[in-house]
């Protein structure tokens, strides 16, 4: 039997009698043959009916919605997405994405972790799509989807501010992060929208732990009647540290979490579509794999409020 007659069967050609085929297919089952897509597609110049998607951390909830999105999208395209977490290192990003193009992705999709990404320029120029997702790229002009992190935040200031509160707390993450970064100039703007004074030492910024968020909110922050947490993980550790204490502070935390609804007192929370931002971005890729070739985009997703009772609690 020679090697053509093989190849015919497994990439499901005909001119092969039927009787020959079923013995190849059996030696197949037997022997466990896989095809080698990288091979084939080497040889064809194809694609490869995959894109890659570079998170933070998929063990958050929020990423792992975000990453169910973008199967679902790419599940209707016929293709598959290969995911990796960089944890925040630019090391690690840049790691991710050198061996996802090494296999030959058709696209990608990237939470940024650092702010530079010049090395991304020869794969744009050449042709890969690529869209950064959550926050923006550093150095190349791309797609890019993104949250309106600044107005949500000042809707939440706006809010407290409207219940009584004149002692407004912010606890966000690391400064270096973009969304944190946002998130924060969105807490400035909403005290000067709402007539409340900015306190410097109200704000803490930095990479939070459920001992860090307790500590804080007993000490430096505990004259606050109200505090903004700037994303579902602080907000967590927020709840925990508040649970039981008296006089516990107005609350609203960026990003909804699950059973936020079932605490007591519910969590009201600065809300968007996590799965939408998921799906443009991965829209986006597949509408560039398809010929699009109109300028970089920068889509930004709109917020709002979510009220449930923990922001809504007079100073």
């Amino acid at each position: 039997m020679s090697i053509k007659t093989v190849s015919r069967v497994v990439n499901g050609e005909t001119g092969v009698h039927p009787g020959t085929a079923g013995r190849v297919l059996t030696a197949i089952d037997q022997l466990g043959f896989r095809r080698n897509l990288d091979a084939r597609n080497l040889r064809r110049g194809a694609e490869t009916g995959i894109v890659g998607l570079v998170l933070e951390d998929v063990a958050n909830p929020f990423y792992s919605m975000l990453t169910r999105a973008v199967e679902e999208v790419a599940r209707a395209q016929g293709c598959q997405v290969l995911t990796g977490s960089s944890g925040e290192d630019p090391a690690r990003e840049r790691e991710l994405v050198t061996e996802f193009l090494s296999r030959r992705v058709d696209g990608l999709l990237v939470v940024p972790a650092g702010d530079r990404h010049g090395y991304l320029a020869r794969e744009i120029i050449t042709g890969t799509p690529v869209v950064f997702v959550d926050r923006p790229a550093g150095g190349v002009e791309a797609d890019t989807v993104l949250v309106d992190n600044v107005g949500g935040t000042a809707l939440a200031v706006r809010h407290l501010a409207g219940h009584g509160h004149r002692r407004i707390a912010f606890l966000g993450d690391s400064p270096g992060i973009n969304t944190a970064a946002e998130r924060l100039r969105g807490f400035r703007e909403g005290c000067a929208q709402a007539g409340v004074a900015f306190d410097a030492a109200l704000v803490r910024m930095g990479p939070h732990t459920a001992d860090s968020v307790a500590e804080v909110l007993a000490g430096p922050l505990c004259a606050a009647t109200a505090l903004v947490t700037g994303n579902n993980r602080i907000t967590v550790h927020a709840v925990r540290a508040l649970a039981g204490r008296p006089g516990r502070p107005a609350l609203v935390g960026f990003d909804d979490f699950e059973l936020a609804d079932l605490l007591d007192p519910p969590i009201t929370v600065i809300t968007y579509d996590v799965r939408e931002l998921g799906a443009s971005a991965a829209r986006t890729v597949y509408a560039r794999l398809a010929g699009d070739t109109t300028a970089p985009r920068r889509l930004v997703l709109p917020t709002r409020l979510l009220p449930r009772g923990s922001g809504e609690v007079p100073a």
